[in-house]
């Protein structure tokens, strides 16, 4: 296509919201456009970036054994309320009611519903080990979104959930993650540095950020660790009951792995990732 042809609204100034180079830079180029605060429009540019950095996520999942599913934005409250996760999560989930005032909300993460698909789905101890992953917008409502697309609310997050007999099983598919990760960012050109991190509110045994070394902003100022924000992180829900051949009711699969990943980007100081 002509690029006389092509939609690119380019910004002669830097916008007054944009704090860092990469939020400027998207902008100035017509990448990408602000909607609402932690909120963007991905045009023809940006949108083309975006899409090529999901297929090298996608590409790596599937080479790693996860398969693809996908998942709706809007989730029912009650599965949340199962969890105990509906009052706990506090403001930054955006809570709404259908014309039929049932509570629903918009999915800030996948936890509750994979698990519920899962436990319907699943007919035997057999069946596993599983690692579903899928790529989905979600929203969470950030006190302060900043940063551009590295900290927003509406977001592009690829999670992936694997389902394993054994510790030492979800143990493996945590690890088989990891290296997935880090061919990941070595196909888009980044070196990752793994770096152990806090497991917050969602709790778990082990839990990764990577870090990227990301350039001088200006002469004056020192190379700064950018963070990646590929997120992985283990976490054990209890035992699910599963029917075994033949054999009544057993003690079956954990959800062992919650490996998730939320955004894929270089650049930023102590700033989570690109969308």
């Amino acid at each position: 296509m002509r690029l006389s042809h092509y939609f690119l609204p380019i910004l002669r100034d830097d916008p007054k919201e944009a704090e860092i180079v990469s939020h400027k830079l998207m902008l100035r180029t017509g990448m990408i456009r602000q909607e609402a605060a932690g909120s963007y429009s991905w045009l023809p540019m940006g949108f083309r970036v975006l899409k090529k950095i999901e297929q090298i996520v996608r590409e790596e999942q599937n080479r790693a054994g996860a398969l693809e599913v996908l998942m709706p934005t809007i989730q029912p409250a009650d599965l949340w309320r199962k969890s105990g996760r509906y009052d706990a999560y506090g403001k930054e989930m955006l809570r709404i009611k259908d014309r039929h005032d049932r509570d629903m909300l918009y999915g800030p993460t996948n936890e509750e519903m994979i698990t519920d698909i899962f436990r319907q789905g699943v007919q035997s101890y057999k069946d596993l080990p599983r690692n579903l992953y899928h790529i989905q917008w979600k929203f969470r409502d950030e006190v302060r979104p900043r940063f551009g697309v590295m900290r927003g609310r509406e977001f592009l997050m690829k999670d992936a959930y694997s389902f394993d007999l054994t510790r030492e099983a979800g143990q493996h598919a945590y690890n088989k993650m990891f290296v997935s990760y880090l061919r990941t960012f070595a196909r888009m050109g980044l070196k990752a540095v793994p770096m152990r991190a806090e497991t917050g509110p969602i709790g778990g045994d082990d839990s990764h950020e990577f870090l990227i070394l990301a350039g001088r902003q200006a002469p004056d100022r020192p190379r700064h660790r950018g963070r990646a924000y590929l997120l992985l992180r283990h976490q054990i829900f209890g035992a699910t009951r599963l029917r075994g051949a033949g054999a009544g009711w057993q003690e079956g699969a954990r959800a062992v792995g919650l490996l998730r990943d939320r955004r894929i980007a270089s650049g930023g100081r102590h700033h989570r990732g690109l969308a």
